[in-house]
C-alpha cells in the first residue's frame, strides 16, 4: 500500500504543490541571468554527482546503499530548496527557474543513469531496470501534476494565492510522513547504519554548499545569487529519491526497501545542516 499507492500519490501532490508555484515565465526566465543559471546547472547535473561518487566510494556503502545515495544525487531539490532560498535571502526567482528546468530534464536524466548506477554498484545482483518504464512513471508523478498545479495557477490565481500556504503546508507534512515511514520499515538498517550514512549525507551537503559558493564567486555573481546557487547544489529532493528507490528495487507490498534509507537519512541531516546555513546567508549583504 504505501510503496504502490500512497508514495507516487505523496510525491504527486508535491509535484503539485510545486506547479503551483510556477509559471511559463520560470522556463524563459533563466535568460536573464544566464550566468547564474549555468552555474547552477553545472554543479547540479555534473559536479553533484561527481561527488557523491566520491563520498559513496571513500565511505564503502553497500551496493543497495551506494545506489540510494547516486539516485539521491540525481533527484532536484524540488519545493524545499525553493522554500530555504526565499527563507536565506536568496534569488528566489532564480531557484524557481533552475528547480523548473532541472526537473524537467530529471525525468531523462535520472533513469538513464539509475541503470548505469545499478549495474556499476550491484553488478549481477543489479534488479531489472527498464530506462522508458521508469522515465515514463516519473513522467506521470511529476511533471503531469507540475502541469496541473500550473495550469490551475494560469486560471485561477486569486484562488491559488488564497490556498497556496495551506497546500505548501499539507505537502510539508506529506515529505515528513514519507521520510519517517521509510526509517520505520527499515529501522534496524537505519539504525545499524546511522554511523555511516549520516556523515556521508553531511559531507555531501556542506561540500555543494561551499561548491555552490566557490562556483558563484568565479562566476562574479552577487550575495541574493550566491546563496541560491549554494542551496540548488546542495539541497536534493528526498521525496522523489525515495519514489525512485522503490521503484528500482521493485518492491511490492508494505515495505520501502533499504535503497531508500540514504534519501531517508539524508532528509534529516540536510534539515541540521541547512537552518544554520539559511540564517548564516540571510545576514550577507544584498
Amino acid at each position: 500500500m504505501i510503496v504502490q499507492i500512497a508514495l507516487p500519490l505523496i510525491l504527486a501532490f508535491i509535484m503539485f504543490s510545486l506547479g503551483l508555484g510556477l509559471r511559463k515565465e520560470d522556463f524563459t526566465r533563466v535568460l536573464t541571468f544566464p550566468r547564474a543559471f549555468a552555474t547552477g546547472l553545472l554543479n547540479q547535473l555534473i559536479l553533484l554527482p561527481l561527488v557523491a561518487f566520491g563520498v559513496v566510494n571513500t565511505f564503502g556503502f553497500s551496493p543497495e546503499f551506494a545506489v540510494g545515495f547516486m539516485i539521491l544525487a540525481l533527484c532536484p531539490g524540488g519545493v524545499t530548496s525553493n522554500v530555504l532560498s526565499k527563507l536565506a535571502g536568496g534569488n528566489t526567482p532564480l531557484s524557481i527557474s533552475l528547480t523548473a528546468i532541472t526537473s524537467l530534464i530529471s525525468i531523462v536524466s535520472v533513469p538513464v543513469l539509475v541503470v548505469l548506477f545499478v549495474r556499476h554498484f550491484m553488478g549481477a545482483d543489479a534488479p531489472p531496470v527498464h530506462v522508458t518504464q521508469l522515465g515514463l512513471t516519473m513522467f506521470l508523478i511529476t511533471a503531469i501534476p507540475v502541469a496541473i498545479g500550473m495550469i490551475i495557477t494560469a486560471k485561477s490565481p486569486s484562488f491559488v494565492q488564497k490556498q497556496a500556504d495551506t497546500i505548501s503546508r499539507i505537502a510539508l507534512v506529506l515529505f515528513v510522513l514519507i521520510i519517517v515511514a521509510a526509517v520505520a520499515k527499515n529501522w534496524g538498517v537505519f539504525s545499524s547504519n546511522l554511523g555511516t550514512l549520516a556523515p556521508g549525507a553531511a559531507i555531501l551537503i556542506v561540500v555543494m554548499l561551499v561548491i555552490g559558493l566557490i562556483t558563484s564567486k568565479l562566476t562574479r555573481l552577487g550575495p541574493p545569487d550566491s546563496t541560491t546557487i549554494s542551496i540548488e547544489s546542495g539541497i536534493q529532493n528526498g521525496t522523489l529519491a525515495i519514489a525512485v528507490g522503490s521503484m528500482v528495487a521493485g518492491v511490492e507490498g508494505q515495505s520501502l526497501p533499504p535503497v531508500t534509507v540514504p534519501a531517508a537519512v539524508y532528509s534529516i541531516v540536510m534539515y541540521v545542516i541547512c537552518v544554520p546555513f539559511v540564517l548564516w546567508r540571510r545576514g550577507a549583504p544584498s
